[in-house]
């Protein structure tokens, strides 16, 4: 599935727009990274642990869109948009929409 944030794809034309897919994944973030996380807040460097988590949910967003792209028949999605919020009480969850429209090229 050809992915891209543009709205168009160069030297493919569009032969048929199928209509908006897209993908979402809350996840939580544990203790313990937020221990590491808290040091490193105090020492510098990066919160690899974090970086993992946000991967993760960002890969599962783009999974269930393309899930849903692929149940459509398109072979391709543009104007993708992914976008990152934090939740719940303490901002300890990470949410991860992505969104686009679903074509055939």
């Amino acid at each position: 599935m050809l992915i891209t944030t543009t709205n168009t794809v160069e030297g493919r034309p569009i032969k048929k727009y199928v209509g908006l897919v897209t993908g979402e994944a809350i996840v939580g973030a544990n203790f313990v990274k937020d221990w590491f996380a808290s040091i490193r807040d105090v020492v510098g460097g990066r919160t690899t642990g974090y970086e993992e988590t946000l991967r993760d949910a960002r890969a599962m967003a783009f999974g269930e869109m393309i899930k849903e792209a692929a149940a459509y028949n398109a072979n391709a999605i543009i104007g993708v948009d992914i976008d990152y919020e934090v939740l719940g009480r303490q901002n300890g969850m990470l949410m991860v929409c992505v969104s686009g429209t679903a074509v055939l090229i």
